[in-house]
């Protein structure tokens, strides 16, 4: 007999829910197509799911036809890609997370002051992406206290940080740190201004391993929340393992375990969670249970934008 024990929090956060339910809205008022900017959130069988509605996922905006509704994901997108949207005449619903949305306007209030701004994030992820073109000014991104000692600026220059949401709060305390211990004059965010979602989970994750033998992290391999749950199972010494979904289960990886630690990223849905324990299930007998945790309560307004759009007129 093994033990499951689930944390809590785990799972879908106020901003991929208020994310997806602009997209299913926006259906339901216009009807099919309607085009989404980037994947809504990082998890494959959300994305799929809105497919199978009426989704159109694109890449770029040359991709979506003249007037038709296009959101942006949840990451955020550059001024460059608002303007653009703007200049074809696409009615757009902006997706962003309000979390994201608030270190968009951080770092122009650092920089409006006349500080140099340093956003700690991984280059290429789409959140950092979005926040470096809606920044008038000068920005360096930094991933690791190492990339610290790389900036080429002055050392009495006045600095100040924004964070990615989705990072390690102990990778990101790390490198402000860094930051501080290089510069004369550093100003930014308390690590408690990160993400609260990303550092609930965390936090559970934590506190998970503290009595489970392995960890598995239910999310996908791009999405960065997750690929952090896992990476703290295995600084806390424990087997982890990052799957989509019940299927990438191996019965191989509980033998001799006593206890599992099974936790989701931000963008992963319950029943994927429910997929695992079953497959698990069919591999031995096991009792389920959740540790004590944070109760989570917090949600976003949709966007007006949402409430303005028209059916789409049908043709006869």
């Amino acid at each position: 007999m093994v033990k499951v024990l689930l944390a809590q929090p785990r799972g879908f956060c106020a901003g991929v829910i208020r994310a997806i339910d602009i997209v299913d809205q926006a259906l339901d008022r216009t009807g099919a197509p309607v085009y989404v900017r980037h994947e809504i959130v990082h998890n494959r069988h959300v994305v799929d799911t809105l497919k199978a509605k009426g989704a159109v996922f694109v890449e770029e905006l040359s991709e979506v036809p003249a007037g038709a509704v296009t959101i942006f994901s949840a990451h955020g997108v550059s001024r460059a890609v608002q303007l653009d949207a703007e200049a074809k005449g696409l009615p757009v619903i902006d997706a962003t997370c309000p979390l994201v949305s608030k270190v968009h306007a951080q770092g122009r209030r650092y920089v409006a002051t006349g500080r140099t701004l340093v956003l700690i994030g991984h280059a290429g992820h789409p959140e950092v992406e979005g926040t470096l073109g809606q920044i008038d000014g000068e920005v360096h991104l930094v991933g690791t206290p190492e990339e610290v000692a790389t900036l080429a600026l002055p050392l009495d220059r006045p600095i100040a940080y924004i964070t990615q949401t989705t990072l390690s709060v102990d990778d990101t305390r790390a490198i402000i740190a860094a930051l501080k211990g290089r510069f004369s004059d550093v100003t930014g965010p308390d690590t408690s201004d990160i993400c609260y979602a990303t550092q609930n989970r965390q936090s559970a994750v934590r506190a998970l391993c503290e009595q489970a033998d392995m960890l598995i992290v239910v999310g996908s391999p791009n999405s960065s929340n997750s690929n952090r749950l896992r990476e703290i199972g295995e600084e806390m010494g424990k087997p982890a393992y990052l799957i989509a979904d019940g299927t990438e289960f191996d019965p191989a990886w509980i033998e001799g375990v006593a206890s599992i630690g099974l936790t989701a990223g931000a963008s992963a849905p319950e029943e994927l969670v429910q997929s695992v324990i079953a497959a698990i299930e069919r591999t031995t007998p096991a009792t389920v249970s959740t540790l004590d945790g944070l109760e989570e309560n917090v949600q976003f307004r949709l966007p007006p934008a949402l409430a303005r759009l028209q059916p789409r007129a049908r043709v006869a």
